[in-house]
């Protein structure tokens, strides 16, 4: 176990997943918005892709560089920025991949929500796979206090920005995506549901 997780870090298993059927091949420049300290990122890092990320949280980002530093230290100096996602200034269309994940549903509002989401898109390059994972309503429609502008306070305690089914395929389509699984909702029972969206940005 100790060594499963020094190879991969804390990685996303339904990103994880990605990787396992092959979507995810060796050599792509992958892009984190909102990267965190870089949990999703220990693999690909060690393994050779090519990675970069944003996130406005500068002490997070100042772990990413040090785990950069460490696992692949061709990594240039500016691949991770502290920057919000909706205003990175990594170039239009520079990835092959990109991963939101648990980043979203921090929107303060819908134009917030379609601000970030607009701009960690505008990363993705033609034919490239979005990975969004994201807090939803879906099982929690008793449980969730509703605050307006789909904000909500959930029985964990935080509140949270909840997406539904109709707004990721509306979002699909406004965005010249294809939906590349089903939605789906992993529900943690009297805490949360957490959505996982895979798309394909059409060429």
């Amino acid at each position: 176990m100790t060594d499963l997780q020094a190879w991969f870090g804390g990685i996303d298993i339904h990103l994880f997943d990605q990787l396992l059927r092959g979507r995810i091949p060796a050599g792509l420049t992958v892009f984190d918005a909102g990267c965190g300290s870089g949990r999703n990122l220990v693999y690909l890092l060690r393994t050779g892709y090519r990675v970069s990320g944003a996130d406005a949280d500068a002490g997070a980002i100042g772990q990413v560089r040090r785990l950069a530093a460490e696992l692949a230290p061709e990594t240039p100096p500016d691949a991770f920025r502290v920057e919000p996602v909706e205003a990175m200034s990594f170039p239009d269309g520079s990835a092959d991949v990109v991963i939101s994940s648990a980043v979203l549903h921090f929107a303060r509002d819908e134009a917030h929500f379609w601000a970030m989401l607009r701009g960690t898109w505008r990363v993705l390059g033609p034919g490239g796979l979005l990975f969004c994972r994201l807090a939803g309503l879906a099982g929690q429609e008793g449980a969730a206090r509703a605050l307006g502008e789909r904000r909500y306070a959930l029985p964990d305690g935080t509140t949270r920005f909840l997406a539904d089914e109709p707004l990721l395929r509306t979002a699909t389509e406004t965005l010249g995506g294809e939906l590349l699984d089903p939605i789906k909702t992993t529900i943690v029972h009297g805490q949360r549901s957490m959505m996982t969206w895979v798309v394909r940005r059409v060429a």
